[in-house]
């Protein structure tokens, strides 16, 4: 065995035992620690994509000496290590653009436990995205959502302890589905790894037996981790979650955490039941109808909003939509767009958070903006109520002291290229890696007898959304104002900030220049995947 093929579980294993390490440390010494953790494993991430890419073919790594059914393996091909790269690079760019805000948000003595919870979350991640174990794979679950409920709590608001709250409700009924329909297929297989789950499922299926359980369980591993990923309508958790959490948090939790529940159930899809059987249970056909109709009312919701930061929240629901959508095709060209989204997603929902908060900070902390109609009767109130019979430049005196986020971009210029550059990729300019995800997913569409129809029409209908909410934003924050509006802030005064925008502007123009030889290495992934 090659010394690399280590490296996935030094890699878990690094991040879990990092987490209590943090806790013995202050905020500071934790703080280094979290940062050099994400960034040797994202280094090991690199050396083992190389590796896999090189040798051309998977391998598993055995955690002891027990075979199945009682030892635990991990499995590692291209896309695996390719996933977990990516995700080390965007909680890294995550985590460095949150400095100042977790140093003035959270209190100075659980700034440590901060750290713990994202090592955790990083472990969990890395867990989700290498183990070959199904029941590992449920455990790791529960951590995620553990440390995920830490991240948006420990601002501790009344409005994140309630956010926290609702999402842990949310989460526990997923938790419950996926761990129902594990018990059903062990019940049936007698496997828990899940390469052999998939071959008794396979013989199984081939006799005819068990038909009812084997869709029953696939039923509720699909419902549940589609809960847990906020597939509409189970997303009421998510706009308070990611509004009010600190900015890391928020960047991480919508880039990151629901795309581990969704890589799982790919992984269920390929390597434990077969898309044969995803198809026959009709499961595909749900997902694909629900991804619709988040798509369509995530950018709905996210158009009646006037908080910037509850928009981009939104805006989630409707790009998770998307990916289930692509799922739902059942196909592997469906899949491969849907991976591709994951990633363009992450991407760009981490930059629009950044790029968000830095708009606020020139606003002097205030999110949001007043639609013109509103503002207009606004204003009106403004003159008749609290400046009764002044002149009209009283009145406007008035309106001035509203704290919006109008000409935001004028006063941060870095934030305002980063968000218009998040805003035409979630609308789906060329150049962006926003419309490389449309054009896979029409493409994907295109030949399939009853969902190529549906696809177009709700990609048509969802674009035009995004381009309503998101667009009135850019020109919200390109609204010229009076001099004296809110804060100039310069990239100097943030450089920690503006270099992670900075770095994520350059990944969304990588993932829109440079798609083709991405789409490769996801389309030999899913080869190596079953």
């Amino acid at each position: 065995m090659d010394f690399v093929q280590n490296f996935p579980f030094m890699s878990i294993l690094i991040s879990l035992f990092s987490g209590p390490l943090c806790s013995i440390l202050d905020g500071k010494r934790a703080k280094r620690v979290n940062t050099a953790v994400i960034t040797i494993i994202g280094g090991l991430s690199v050396s083992v994509l190389l590796y896999v890419v090189r040798t051309g073919q998977a391998f598993v790594y055995r955690m002891g000496h027990f075979p199945a059914p009682w030892g635990n393996e991990i499995r590692v091909g291209v896309l695996e290590a390719f996933m977990a790269a990516f995700f080390c690079v965007i909680m890294l760019l995550c985590m460095v653009s949150g400095v100042r805000e977790r140093e003035e948000q959270i209190e100075e003595s659980k700034q440590n436990l901060y750290y713990v919870m994202v090592n955790l979350l990083l472990c969990s991640l890395l867990a989700l995205i290498y183990t070959n174990d199904l029941f590992t794979a449920y455990v790791f679950v529960e951590i995620n959502t553990i440390s995920a409920c830490g991240l948006i709590m420990i601002r501790q608001t009344g409005r994140t302890i309630e956010a926290a709250i609702r999402y842990m409700i949310m989460s526990l009924l997923g938790s419950g589905l996926l761990l129902l329909g594990i018990c059903h297929l062990y019940a049936v297989t007698g496997q828990l790894l899940m390469s052999n789950i998939k071959e008794a499922v396979q013989m199984l299926a081939a006799g005819q037996q068990y038909h009812i359980t084997l869709m029953v369980a696939l039923g509720l591993m699909s419902v549940g981790l589609a809960i847990k990923s906020a597939l509409y309508p189970f997303h009421a958790w998510l706009p308070d979650a990611y509004g009010y959490a600190t900015l890391s948090s928020s960047a991480i939790l919508s880039s990151l955490v629901s795309k581990g529940y969704i890589f799982l159930l790919i992984k269920i899809f390929y390597r434990v039941v077969g898309f044969e059987l995803v198809m026959e249970s009709k499961v595909a056909n749900v997902l694909f109808v629900f991804g619709i109709i988040g798509m369509i009312m995530g950018s709905v919701n996210a158009i009646r909003t006037d908080d910037v930061k509850r928009m981009i929240a939104y805006s989630s629901v409707a790009q998770i939509g998307y990916i289930y959508m692509g799922l739902g095709l059942a196909t592997e060209a469906g899949t491969v767009a849907s991976i591709y989204h994951v990633m363009s997603h992450a991407a760009t929902k981490s930059l629009l958070f950044v790029a968000a908060a830095g708009l606020t900070d020139a606003s002097r902390g205030e999110a949001h903006f007043i639609h013109p109609t509103r503002s207009t009767r606004q204003w009106k109130g403004i003159t008749s109520e609290r400046c009764s019979n002044a002149e009209q430049k009283a009145a406007d005196e008035c309106a001035h002291e509203s704290k919006d986020i109008t000409g935001a971009a004028y006063r941060n210029k870095l934030a305002g290229v980063a968000f218009t550059v998040g805003a035409l990729s979630m609308v789906g300019m060329p150049m962006f890696s926003g419309f490389i995800s449309k054009l896979f997913f029409a493409q994907a569409a295109v030949g399939h007898t009853h969902k190529m129809l549906p696809t177009f029409i709700a990609l048509a209908i969802s674009t035009v959304l995004n381009a309503l909410y998101f667009m009135k934003t850019v020109i919200r924050i390109y609204t010229p104002v009076s001099e004296g509006i809110g804060r100039k802030v310069s990239v100097k005064e943030q450089p920690a900030k503006s270099a992670a925008l900075v770095c994520f502007i350059f990944l969304n123009l990588i993932l829109g220049l440079n798609s083709e030889p991405i789409i490769r290495l996801i389309q030999g992934g899913l080869e190596m995947f079953g």
